[in-house]
């Protein structure tokens, strides 16, 4: 089963794709956090600290543990969407996407033509995933691109973006969607406005039939998000397990 129709199936506690998030583009951090069975991984180019080089380590080690590699853009730029693909990508988050032709640009970057305007050179992603990657419709059908949603003007403008041919879901953000409506920001959240507002979201993109995913702290507010119908949903990255142990270990040790 592609990641794309996985993704499409997860609905529900059991069914959701549980996602990891690289910040850290180190080989060895990276084999250590595909020893806990992801659904997917992504590598974050926007706040994480990778650039394309080392894409080209790091995606040989999530395909290595046979996990889909989604990689978070830095921007809505079209190169580096499509040389992220190249690589050998299966999926891209795009951040900030606030308006339908945002999402429209995502999408053609994406996507061959006829659906979009992605330009054939494949130059790794042919070396991971086969010859069959010429075939540009399959190519198409397995490629999910993510609109980012985490601004004021994305939710004022969700039902024109989720009517863009050709996205693959939807991407909360809760951070920035958080700092957007006045709150600190941060990761599970529990003002009253803040889940009404992730409830619609994720109504408005069910309704339209696409998957709606959510970046979370911690596995249990993740595991209650994926009750409630999120398809992907990420537990914490790399660098928060790094930092969650470590002063774990140091407070055990002093309170001995």
């Amino acid at each position: 089963m592609t990641f794309a129709h996985r993704l499409r199936q997860g609905r529900g506690n059991g069914a959701a794709v549980l996602n990891g998030w690289i910040a850290l583009p180190s080989p060895l951090a990276a084999e250590a956090l595909m020893q806990a069975g992801w659904d997917s991984v992504t590598i974050d180019m926007q706040h994480g600290t990778a650039d394309y080089a080392d894409l080209l380590i790091l995606l040989p080690i999530i395909e290595k543990a046979a996990t889909a590699a989604l990689v978070r853009v830095p921007w809505l730029e079209e190169a580096a969407i499509m040389r992220a693909l190249d690589a050998g990508a299966r999926g891209i988050i795009a951040p900030m996407i606030e308006t339908a032709e945002d999402a429209r640009r995502l999408v053609a970057a994406c996507l061959y033509p006829p659906l979009g305007a992605r330009s054939f050179g494949p130059i790794r992603a042919r070396l991971a995933l086969g010859d069959a990657y010429a075939d540009t419709t399959r190519a198409n059908a397995e490629i999910v691109p993510f609109a980012m949603i985490e601004t004021r003007a994305a939710v004022d403008n969700l039902d024109a973006i989720l009517a863009v041919p050709g996205l693959g879901g939807l991407y909360i953000g809760p951070a920035d969607l958080a700092l957007a409506h006045g709150y600190a920001p941060g990761f599970d959240r529990e003002e009253p406005e803040m889940l009404d507002l992730l409830g619609r979201i994720l109504a408005r993109c069910t309704a339209a039939g696409l998957p709606c995913g959510l970046h979370c702290g911690s596995p249990v507010y993740a595991a209650r998000m994926a009750a409630q119908g999120f398809a992907l949903v990420t537990v914490g990255s790399d660098a928060r397990f790094l930092e969650a142990g470590a002063r774990a270990a140091t407070a055990a040790f002093r309170a001995c």
